[in-house]
């Protein structure tokens, strides 16, 4: 017996979407961090796509369960990043070593776009523009350029945008049968 799994990509794609946005609008310099965010970040970004990755893993999608379990640990590796030291229990990242692990992130984010190709254009537009902000916010915390940070957000806003977008649409296009949304699928 094969049992059939439910697309666990959109459960993904908003707890990364969501999350990201909320983020970035903070970074846009509308309200400061909060437990909001913070909350965002390791239940939705973090917890949401670990699930997903995990279900990607019993479908066999080698991609889909990388991504989704590394942006999931990405979220979480955040949250502690900003909330062990509150605690005591780290000393506070410098913005130079805060800029080495958003680059890292970056040259990740990178090849991961280049298994986008034969996907749809939306998720190829997510992966390319994660790739721009993850350099983005590396760059802004290697020369503290406020303005590349404020560019960076924006984008991170659009992005975010981009994975909510797919999100919805995968889920309506599947339900209602027929593409309401269109996501641009390669020929």
């Amino acid at each position: 017996m094969n049992p059939t799994f439910a697309n666990p990509a959109p459960l993904g794609l908003m707890g990364f979407g969501m999350t990201t946005v909320l983020l970035n609008i903070h970074n846009a310099g509308f309200f400061p961090i909060s437990a909001m965010i913070l909350a965002m970040g390791f239940c939705y970004g973090g917890l949401a796509q670990i699930i997903a990755g995990i279900m990607e893993y019993r479908r066999n999608n080698t991609f889909g369960m990388t991504a989704f379990l590394s942006y999931g640990l990405f979220w979480w590796s955040l949250v502690l990043t900003l909330v062990l030291p509150k605690m005591g229990l780290a000393e506070p990242t410098s913005p130079e070593y805060m800029g080495c692990y958003l680059f890292m992130w970056g040259v990740f984010t990178l090849f991961m776009t280049l298994g986008t190709f034969k996907y749809n254009k939306v998720e190829q537009a997510i992966f390319a523009g994660l790739t721009l902000l993850f350099f983005l916010l590396a760059i802004r915390d290697f020369t503290g350029n406020t303005l590349i940070g404020l560019i960076a957000a924006y984008e991170g806003i659009f992005v975010g945008s981009l994975a909510i977008y797919l999100a919805m649409a995968t889920v309506l296009n599947e339900q209602i049968g027929r593409t309401v949304l269109p996501i641009g699928m390669p020929k």
